[in-house]
């Protein structure tokens, strides 16, 4: 017996055929509950070279240090540095008092940049750091079939991304924040001891007030 297939009905296989070999390719295969795709933070550096003299910068290379700082919207998360050749103290000083403007202060150290600094030049280097989370969202992996019990492609997509998007300091991603030594409770026990510490206020005695004077002015 044989049987003819038509035109249509072979089409029709043909299609399920790759439906189905489409859904086993992209059937997700991470089963722990680590999303595969992690924020990812990239560095930046600009420069900005100024003269510079053993008694430090001049009044017009301050100024516009100031204005490249200002133009480079300066703020928590960037990190300043020099690349001084000659190693000038005061005009070390200079530029970090122009960084504390800012509210920043001047790291040790500079990262290599292109290109050589003449001595009588300081070349000042801003290092910006930004985060993101490349191939997000990731819509792909829509299979009905999931037999490996795995995750989908895009799973951690949305936190990952808001907190690439809110962290202050990209940096903080990679190594964290370092602390100060002084926590939130030393802070709040100082208040506590100094309240304690404190001599009531009846210790020295009560106020006595004259009412001789109102007493004599009655009407």
């Amino acid at each position: 017996m044989r049987i003819r297939m038509t035109k249509s009905v072979a089409t029709a296989l043909a299609l399920t055929l790759g439906l189905s070999l489409t859904a086993c390719a992209s059937e997700p295969t991470n089963r722990s509950l680590d999303s595969v795709k992690q924020p990812v933070v990239e560095r930046s550096n600009y420069t900005f070279d100024v003269t510079a003299s053993p008694g430090g910068l001049a009044i017009s290379e301050q100024q516009r240090l100031n204005d490249w700082f200002k133009a480079m919207e300066l703020g928590y998360g960037d990190r300043v540095s020099i690349d001084d050749p000659m190693a000038s103290t005061a005009t070390r000083e200079k530029i970090a008092e122009i960084a504390a403007r800012y509210g920043i202060l001047v790291s040790d150290g500079a990262p290599v940049t292109e290109g050589s600094v003449i001595p009588g030049t300081a070349r000042i280097v801003v290092t910006r750091s930004k985060a993101s989370v490349p191939g997000c969202p990731d819509w792909g992996g829509r299979a009905a079939s999931n037999y490996n019990n795995g995750t989908n492609d895009g799973f951690g997509c949305s936190v990952n991304s808001n907190l690439s998007a809110m962290v202050a300091d990209p940096e903080h991603l990679i190594h964290g924040a370092k602390g100060t030594g002084e926590t939130v409770i030393m802070t709040s026990n100082k208040a506590i001891a100094s309240y304690r510490d404190q001599k009531p206020t009846g210790t020295g005695g009560l106020n006595t007030t004259s009412t001789s004077n109102a007493a004599s002015g009655g009407n």
